[in-house]
């Protein structure tokens, strides 16, 4: 018996690409897929979660919603690994930088992403599992950002929990060269391990937690296109 559609997904066998590159927000997929995309058609928009199947450059690519936090991009990308046979997942999102020389619109690659999430713990490993992108992915991103003239940086990311701490901890990450925070990757990279597959995460600085510095929901949807430029060129 098929395990597609999903309860969460509504496509059928052979609608979503073999690379998917995937937003928190639904309607930075549909920006995505409207400026981007050459004929994109709608696979998916159960529980309002957008997905588009089209080309860029004549390859075939997805671009899909996550929502959300750890708990969300876990079904998602669980789904798509393991019953959509999706090869590769690449998470575009915004992040708060930690790092004293990140500035508004700069790029990280998230080489490692540490998590204060339990979302490991299911796996049963005899200690901490470390949870990173595919390294042939990360360092085509890399030639690309070079290439692009975009300003970036490799690193370490948090994945938290948390987004209004009620007692906030960023200085402890800080001081183990932590560049950003954001919500999602670790999740991600662990789905990725644990289904032999490729995944990679890249973000958008939309506020900075040293500076104060902050951007608008309408700008992290419409102006962060940097880093869909470099998620394509890794399709």
């Amino acid at each position: 018996m098929s395990n597609v559609p999903t309860p969460h997904i509504g496509a059928t066998e052979g609608q979503i690409a073999k690379t998917v590159i995937m937003a928190g927000d639904p309607l930075r997929v549909q920006f995505m897929a409207e400026n981007y995309l050459e004929n994109p058609v709608l696979f998916n928009k159960v529980r309002g979660m957008l997905g588009y199947t089209g080309t860029y450059k004549g390859r075939p690519v997805s671009v899909m919603g996550h929502g959300m936090g750890i708990p969300s991009i876990a079904i998602y990308t669980y789904e798509l690994y393991n019953f959509y046979n999706v090869e590769t997942i690449i998470r575009i999102g915004s992040s708060g930088a930690l790092d004293k020389d990140l500035h508004i619109g700069d790029l990280v690659l998230a080489m490692g992403a540490c998590t204060d999430s339990n979302y490991g713990a299911q796996y049963q490993l005899p200690g901490t599992f470390a949870p990173i992108a595919s390294y042939d992915l990360l360092t085509k991103a890399v030639e690309s950002c070079k290439q692009m003239g975009y300003p970036f940086k490799v690193g370490n990311v948090l994945s938290s929990d948390v987004f209004y701490s009620d007692t906030p901890q960023n200085d402890k990450w800080m001081k183990m060269g932590v560049l950003a925070v954001e919500m999602e990757a670790s999740a991600l990279y662990m789905n990725a391990a644990r289904a032999g597959r490729k995944a990679m995460a890249l973000f958008t600085v939309s506020d900075h937690l040293l500076t104060g510095e902050v951007t608008t929901s309408e700008q992290r949807q419409k102006t962060f296109t940097r880093m869909m430029d470099v998620a394509l060129s890794l399709v």
